[in-house]
């Protein structure tokens, strides 16, 4: 019993994470406690910080102080000396993994060791711990699957990992039939895989805390729906109590208008805050596979699990949401106080006014009015060569483009421009995206346009189509085009230009950027296509065109 005891004593002490009694443990502020070492090697790299056991996330990361009165009781555990295992649990069950040294009855492997590709117990790994050439191999947690990692064809250890046919490979696959491939050791091919993995928990968190707080808005939304209409309903009853048996048929005609209206904009809400909290659990589920594989030990294993985990849904696409002042229904207010004012018979005449009052609850965010708030939309920018004109040499990682006199030895391509100096981005643009362009020179266009713009001939130059927005930028003045027709733009000259694009709104904004941001141009449609960001360069006294890097 006492032994009973002991070990109970020691499960209660023990770290969630480590699974070893605590070493200067701390406690979390829901009440579960680890060591400091471990939970902070948890928490580093995480958007978002919760309890390994309940889950509960906090808004900041917690400061974490030891907790002396564990510590005292661990360290008199210790004293205690480690209790002895049964001598039951020493040995291997169904669901165990059996030590391959082991003769007559296994006992439990406590190792697996991937380079000599077996199993043991405490006592037959304890070489691996003294033998100088065995400390230098790679031990896990115990497996059943080791001899995956052996080539069937060739009974050799599978160390490479074959990019072309995308599997693993032994040494003498790469000299026979997986020859001429393109081939990396396992681990290099595991650390390549890794990045990717960790990049992709990145972007999950990041999903997560963006759908979060759209769901918030949401809500918010719906609760001022909901409150004016309300308001709205008990002003339009106050009103035709008022007025005659007419006025008050009309007052619950109006009602009724309300209350459907406010049904279908709630509902409206209501199933777009659904999917939003459906892809936040199915991006945490995700993010929680990709942490479990990212501390597989076997590169192998996570080679072979990491196809099926790494690629993401496609994020929903909510609508852009914005949240505006409670006049939702005074607009029908205001029609049924001119309708009370010139009683029945305006009522008949004017009774359309109210009937068509309509609610847009979901609208796009507003556009940002400092450069700040810009930056928050800041989108990286990047040139693609097969698009550039000969003409156009690409420099700054692809960022800048420079007319020269001598043409480029670029590829030919279908996607280049061949009659004009113009170049697109390799980025195809929606949603919300802010970039700016510094340029040089006589005569430059900051454009936009879709990716099937031609690529020759007088209609493929940007803003003399339907497929292109251009601002022309010259020492002197701006104008802007659209389908070859031309508009004079004034405002301050500036050698950098802003472009703020809402592709779900068909908002599409020019800003002279200098210490301050001034609108050029406005454009409102509505776009059909990812767009990508293209500049067209005109003289060749040093003319260039350079995508910011912003911060």
């Amino acid at each position: 019993m006492a032994q009973k005891g002991v070990q109970l004593e020691r499960e209660m002490l023990s770290c969630s994470i480590c699974l070893d009694l605590l070493k200067d443990p701390v406690t979390t502020t829901c009440g579960h406690s680890y060591c400091m070492k471990c939970i902070k090697h948890h928490w580093d790299g995480e958007l978002i910080h919760s309890c390994p056991q309940c889950r509960q996330s906090f808004t900041q990361r917690p400061v974490l102080l030891k907790n002396t009165m564990l510590a005292a009781l661990v360290e008199e555990l210790k004293k205690t000396g480690p209790p002895p295992a049964p001598a039951d649990l020493c040995y291997a069950g169904a669901e165990d993994v059996a030590c391959d040294v082991c003769t007559g009855r296994k006992r439990r492997a406590c190792k697996s060791c991937l380079v000599c590709l077996a199993s043991y117990c405490d006592k037959h790994l304890q070489g691996h711990y003294d033998a100088a050439p065995l400390k230098k191999h790679k031990l896990v947690e115990p497996s059943k699957k080791l001899q995956e990692n052996i080539c069937s064809r060739h009974d050799e250890v599978m160390k490479m990992f074959c990019r072309t046919d995308q599997q693993c490979i032994c040494y003498l696959c790469s000299v026979d039939e997986h020859k001429g491939h393109d081939t990396v050791s396992a681990a290099a091919e595991r650390t390549e895989r890794q990045r990717e993995l960790e990049g992709s928990r990145l972007n999950i968190q990041q999903r997560i805390q963006d759908r979060e707080k759209e769901v918030k808005l949401l809500q918010q939304e719906v609760e001022a729906v909901n409150g004016s209409a309300d308001k709205a309903v008990e002003d339009s009853e106050k009103m035709f109590t008022e007025l005659i048996r007419l006025m008050k048929k009309r007052s619950s005609d109006v009602k009724q208008q309300v209350r459907s209206q406010q049904k279908r904009e709630v509902s409206r809400v209501k199933e777009l805050q659904e999917k939003l909290e459906q892809e936040i659990s199915e991006l945490k589920r995700r993010d929680a596979e990709l942490k479990l594989l990212s501390h597989t030990e076997d590169h192998n294993q996570f080679l072979h699990s990491y196809p099926s985990l790494s690629a993401l849904s496609e994020p929903t696409h909510s609508s852009s949401i914005n949240i505006r002042p409670l006049s939702y229904f005074e607009d029908m207010t205001e029609a049924l106080s001119a309708l009370r004012d010139k009683l029945q018979d305006v009522l008949r005449e004017e009774w359309t006014n109210v009937s068509s009052t309509e609610v847009d609850v979901l609208l796009s965010a507003a556009e940002p009015t400092t450069r700040a708030g810009f930056l928050q939309y800041s989108q990286k920018i990047t040139l693609d060569p097969n698009t550039a004109n000969t003409q156009l040499l690409l420099s700054e990682r692809s960022r800048k483009a420079t007319l020269v006199k001598q043409d480029q030895s670029y590829s030919i391509h279908p996607d280049r421009f061949t009659s004009y100096r113009q170049v697109l981005s390799r980025e195809s643009l929606t949603g919300r995206c802010y970039w700016e362009v510094e340029w040089r020179g006589e005569l430059v266009d900051v454009a936009v346009a879709y990716k099937n713009i031609s690529r020759a001939g007088g209609e493929s130059l940007f803003g003399h189509n339907d497929k292109s927005w251009s601002l022309n930028c010259n020492q002197n003045s701006y104008s802007f085009r659209y389908n070859s027709i031309s508009t004079p733009v004034s405002g301050p000259l500036s050698s950098r230009v802003g472009v703020y694009l809402d592709h779900r709104a068909g908002i599409l904004s020019f800003y002279s950027v200098s210490e301050t941001m001034t609108l050029l141009h406005r454009v409102q449609t509505t776009f059909t296509q990812p767009l990508h960001a293209g500049v067209w360069v005109y003289d060749y006294n040093e003319a260039t065109a350079e995508f910011s890097k912003l911060k």
